[in-house]
C-alpha cells in the first residue's frame, strides 16, 4: 500500500451486516410479523494507522444501552484489535426495530419477569456476525489519501417537537406525525437543518462516507414490520448513486426534533421525507471540500462523565415493572433508565467521544440529546467542521437543556437525568473539541 511522504497511510475497511431479526422476534413495541423490502443494517468503518484502530458502527435499531453497549464495544474492539474506548456504537432510532440492553434483560430475569423485547439472543448473534465481518474487513483495508467534508440544508423534514405556550411552558407536542393544523402552522422552531457528510478517499475514488442529520426518524410505525424508515431509505437512495462507497448514516442530537410539521403519518410520506433527506445528502456531498489526510491528523479522544440521575424514577420503575397491566410501551421506555441508574450507582461512567480528522471533529454522544447540544458544539469551534452523532449509549434516554427542565413536556417528564446534565455535557464537549490544535 502506498505510503505518504514515506509514512504508512491511514487505512480504512468497511463492514455491513444484516441486523434484521427473524419473523416472530420481539421488536421494541411488539412482535415482528414480517420484514420490509429493505431490512435493517449494522454497518460501519475501521480506521487504522493512528494508534490503535478506531471503530464506528451505526445500527438500524431503536437503541443499544448499558450492558448491551459494553458487549458490542468489547466484541467489536477485540475483532478490530483495539480497546472498547475506541469503539462507537450508535443507533438511528427507528421504532419498528429491536432494542438491546443486557442489563435490563438481567434485571427482569432476576425478578422472574419476562424480558420481552430485551431478550437478547438475536443481539448476541448480531454481535458475533459483526465481529466476523470486522475481522474479515481488515484483510481488505484500503489506504485513505484524502477526506472530504460538506454540509447542506435539508428542506421540509425536521421541526421542533416542543411548542411553548404564553407562560414559556410546553403546551403542546408536535411529534413524528401531526394532523393538528394549528401545530402544523407553527414555525419549525429550534432545529439544525444541516446534513453533514464526511468522505474517505483513495486518491480519486471514494471508499466510504458518513452522514449525520438530527431528527427522530419516524414517518409511521407500530406496524410490526421491521424497517429502517425514511433515513434508511434515504441512505439506500444515495447508496444506489454511489455503489462503490459504503454509506453509513448517523442520527444527530434529535431528541426534541421530529418530522411532525411536514408529516401527517400518511404512508406515502415515508418516500417523500426520504427523498428530501437524500437530496440534502447529495448536495452536501457535491459541495464538499477535499483535503489530504495523514495519520498525524487523525486522533480519538474520550471524556468519561457522570450524568446526574433523577433517583425518584428508580423507585417508580422498580415498583411498577412487575405489574401485569402495564401499557405495552412501559418496559421498553423505562427499563433502560432503571438499568442506567443502577450502573451509575455502581460507579459506571458514560463516555463522550470525538474523532479528529484534519479540520473536522466528529462527536459521538450518548442518549437522546436535545438539538441545542449539537448547535452549541458547532458554535464552540466555528473555525472547524463539527458534526455530531447522538443515540450512542441509550441508557440516559432524553438529555434536555437546563432551560428545558423548567419548560416541562414529555421529554423532560420522562428524562432520567436532571437539569445539571447541561453543564456536564457542555464541559465535556468543550474539552473534546479543544483537545487538539
Amino acid at each position: 500500500m502506498a505510503a505518504q511522504n514515506g509514512q504508512p497511510p491511514v487505512l480504512l475497511s468497511t463492514f455491513d451486516v444484516d441486523a434484521t431479526p427473524p419473523v416472530g422476534s420481539q421488536l421494541t413495541y411488539g412482535p415482528m410479523i414480517k420484514s420490509w423490502d429493505l431490512g435493517l443494517r449494522a454497518r460501519g468503518i475501521v480506521l487504522q494507522g493512528a494508534g490503535k484502530p478506531i471503530v464506528l458502527c451505526s445500527v438500524d435499531w431503536i437503541g443499544i444501552a448499558n450492558g448491551g453497549q459494553d458487549a458490542f464495544k468489547e466484541a467489536l474492539a477485540e475483532a478490530a484489535g483495539t480497546t472498547p474506548d475506541r469503539v462507537a456504537v450508535h443507533t438511528i432510532h427507528q421504532h419498528d426495530a429491536p432494542i438491546c440492553d443486557f442489563t435490563a434483560e438481567e434485571i427482569l430475569k432476576k425478578e422472574g419477569i419476562s424480558p420481552g423485547c430485551f431478550e437478547g439472543s438475536f443481539a448476541r448473534e448480531l454481535i458475533q456476525n459483526l465481529s466476523k465481518a470486522i475481522q474479515k474487513s481488515l484483510d481488505d483495508s484500503r489506504p485513505v489519501s484524502h477526506i472530504s467534508y460538506g454540509e447542506a440544508p435539508v428542506y421540509k423534514v425536521a421541526s421542533n417537537r416542543r411548542i411553548l405556550n404564553n407562560e414559556g411552558k410546553v403546551g403542546s407536542s408536535r411529534g413524528s406525525s401531526c394532523k393538528d393544523s394549528f401545530l402544523i402552522a407553527q414555525p419549525e422552531g429550534i432545529i439544525d437543518s444541516m446534513v453533514s457528510v464526511i468522505g474517505f478517499w483513495e486518491e480519486e475514488t471514494p471508499v466510504a462516507l458518513l452522514s449525520f442529520y438530527a431528527t427522530h426518524p419516524q414517518s409511521y410505525y407500530l406496524t410490526q414490520v421491521a424497517n429502517p424508515d425514511f433515513p434508511g431509505l434515504a441512505r439506500f437512495y444515495r447508496q444506489l448513486e454511489m455503489p462503490g462507497a459504503l454509506h453509513v448514516h448517523f442520527n444527530g442530537a434529535g431528541g426534541n426534533v421530529a418530522a411532525g410539521k411536514y408529516n401527517d403519518g400518511s404512508k406515502e410520506n415515508r418516500r417523500i421525507l426520504a427523498e428530501r433527506l437524500a437530496d440534502g445528502m447529495k448536495r452536501a456531498w457535491e459541495d464538499s471540500k477535499k483535503m489530504k489526510i495523514t495519520p498525524k491528523q487523525v486522533q480519538w479522544n474520550t471524556q468519561a462523565v457522570d450524568l446526574p440521575p433523577a433517583l425518584n424514577i428508580l423507585e417508580e420503575i422498580e415498583a411498577k415493572m412487575g405489574d401485569e397491566d402495564l401499557p405495552f410501551n412501559y418496559l421498553p421506555n423505562n427499563m433502560g433508565k432503571l438499568a442506567w441508574i443502577k450502573r451509575y450507582q455502581a460507579g459506571k461512567k458514560i463516555e463522550l467521544n470525538c474523532l479528529r480528522l484534519g479540520k473536522t471533529r466528529l462527536l459521538f454522544m450518548p442518549g437522546e440529546l436535545f438539538v441545542e447540544y449539537q448547535l452549541a458544539a458547532k458554535a464552540m469551534r466555528p473555525d472547524l467542521f463539527v458534526t455530531m452523532a447522538g443515540y450512542g449509549d441509550y441508557g440516559p434516554f432524553y438529555i434536555g437543556t437546563k432551560a428545558a427542565y423548567k419548560q416541562g413536556g414529555y421529554e423532560i417528564e420522562t428524562s432520567p437525568v436532571t437539569d445539571k446534565a447541561e453543564d456536564i455535557m457542555m464541559e465535556g464537549m468543550h474539552k473534546l473539541l479543544n483537545a487538539n490544535p
